[in-house]
């Protein structure tokens, strides 16, 4: 899995070295069968001319001697000569009647008991078996690789009169030291071509992946919300031209989604707002339209409670145009941006100030200095403050008897105000939209408040984050820089 979620880079670099090892381990290996198989053959040929040397001395032999060419008579023909075909060939000969019985040997003393003193019964078979009557058994003796022969004398006439036998010929390491020499030769060749081999791997992957890495990079960084640049690269092999072509086509079609996007959001946006506008507003009038109804049935001047009837038709035609006029003024307020009047603010005083006007409620306020400077507009601090210390205390009522606890600190270079309260918490399922247009969990109210102050901390450079916990409370935290 690794392998597969590598960079192309690094798979074709890898791909190439492991392409030329394999080639060499490969090459190698062959070269090494092939010079094993010639040196069995070499020691075939080798044997082959030793024995056919000495098939010629015996066969002179047994054509030159006095003796009756019997099989009887090998011992008393090849008496003294096999001691001179033993010096002569520089190997030991041994002769054998044709039950595998020793008859004759140029080493006397090599044979120490009788049962060295015949063929075993498996060679003699296979040497009468093999059609060319000769049988050549290798062995290893001593940590040394040898070799031993079987072949029929015969006489002029073919039939045979013993076997010859060729004990303890040597493998001379001849073909073996030519293998080590040329293995020694291709292993610095390899270590040369591998060398090379990495330079150009590394080369030809950086020059093939170099267009692929700059697409990557400006696909990584496209973004909706900004203007793309279009690729240009020179030198590029057809396949990423193709890529390239695809992208820059992309990015037109990306950027003109983005302007029908943008235009529909807004458009759906405002259609939105008006929709709740409306909804809200209509809030206040149906209660004011039965309240001027219900007067108008009622009505009696001479009734001894007109005026105390008059001044209640009157606060509760009042109420209503005040929520009205507050849902005309949050709107107007949510629909431009809040104008940075930059001032430089002391921020735990500015919070007090702000906390002034809820007295009469449970609310506990620290600091941990004084003085904590910050740039910001004054009256819209205050807003902030009062609108996350209203939330807190409408989740904390009638729930709680903890405190809505307001505090001012700083955190690296950044002023962190924090309100925290005991209520039941935020359900997981509003936790994404808490602070969109509109949202709200309240009976009455148009939920702008946490969107206006969440575009007010944020044009300052600020933010606003949450943490809660059912049934065991909210802390809201207002994080700006400081002086």
């Amino acid at each position: 899995m690794k392998w597969i979620t590598r960079s192309l880079r690094t798979r074709i670099f890898l791909s190439m070295i492991f392409l030329v090892l394999g080639a060499s381990v490969l090459i190698a290996g062959v070269t090494v069968y092939q010079y094993k198989k010639e040196a069995e053959a070499y020691q075939r040929d080798k044997l082959k001319q030793k024995e056919a040397s000495i098939r010629a001395s015996i066969n002179y032999e047994i054509q030159t001697t006095t003796y009756p060419v019997v099989p009887e008579n090998m011992e008393l023909i090849f008496r003294k000569k096999i001691y001179e075909l033993r010096n002569i060939h520089n190997t030991e000969i041994n002769i054998y009647n044709l039950s595998g019985q020793l008859v004759k040997s140029s080493k006397p003393t090599f044979f120490k008991d009788s049962s060295s003193t015949r063929i075993p019964k498996e060679i003699l078979s296979k040497i009468r078996n093999s059609p060319s009557k000769r049988f050549v058994n290798f062995y290893t003796e001593d940590g040394e690789k040898l070799q031993s022969s079987f072949t029929y004398i015969t006489d002029k006439y073919f039939k045979p009169l013993g076997i010859l036998n060729l004990p303890h010929i040597k493998d001379d390491g001849f073909i073996e030291m030519q293998l080590q020499d040329f293995l020694r030769l291709l292993a610095q060749v390899y270590l040369v071509l591998i060398l090379a081999a990495i330079l150009l791997s590394y080369f030809l992957s950086k020059y093939i992946t170099s267009s692929l890495k700059t697409v990557s990079e400006k696909i990584h960084a496209t973004r909706l919300d900004k203007e793309n640049t279009k690729i240009s690269v020179n030198k590029a092999s057809d396949e990423v031209k193709l890529l390239i072509t695809a992208y820059n086509s992309m990015i037109d079609e990306l950027e003109e989604s983005a302007i029908k996007l943008a235009k529909s959001e807004r458009e759906q946006a405002w259609r939105e707002m008006a929709k709740q506008v409306a909804h809200e507003i209509k809030n206040p009038l149906t209660p004011m339209r039965l309240t001027v109804q219900s007067f108008e049935r009622n009505f009696n001047p001479k009734d001894p409670n007109i005026k105390q009837k008059l001044k209640e038709y009157s606060q509760t035609l009042i109420q209503q145009i005040d929520t009205m006029s507050s849902i005309a003024s949050a709107f107007s307020n949510f629909a431009k941006m809040p104008a940075q009047q930059s001032e430089q603010l002391n921020v735990p005083e500015i919070v007090s100030l702000a906390l002034d006007i809820f007295k009469e409620h449970n609310i506990e306020f620290s600091t941990e200095q004084g003085e904590i400077k910050a740039i910001f507009d004054r009256s819209q601090l205050i807003r902030v403050v009062t609108n996350l210390v209203k939330n807190a205390l409408q989740a904390s009522d009638g729930t709680s008897p903890e405190p809505v606890k307001v505090a001012v600190y700083t955190e690296n270079q950044n002023v962190l105000i924090t309100v925290s309260d005991k209520g039941s918490g935020i359900p997981e399922e509003y936790k994404n939209c808490i602070f969109e247009p509109k949202f709200t969990t309240k009976s009455s109210g148009m939920g702008l408040g946490l969107g206006i102050i969440k575009n007010i901390v944020e044009a300052y450079n600020g933010s606003i984050t949450f943490k809660t916990e059912l049934n065991k409370g909210t802390t809201f935290y207002v994080k700006f820089p400081k002086l």
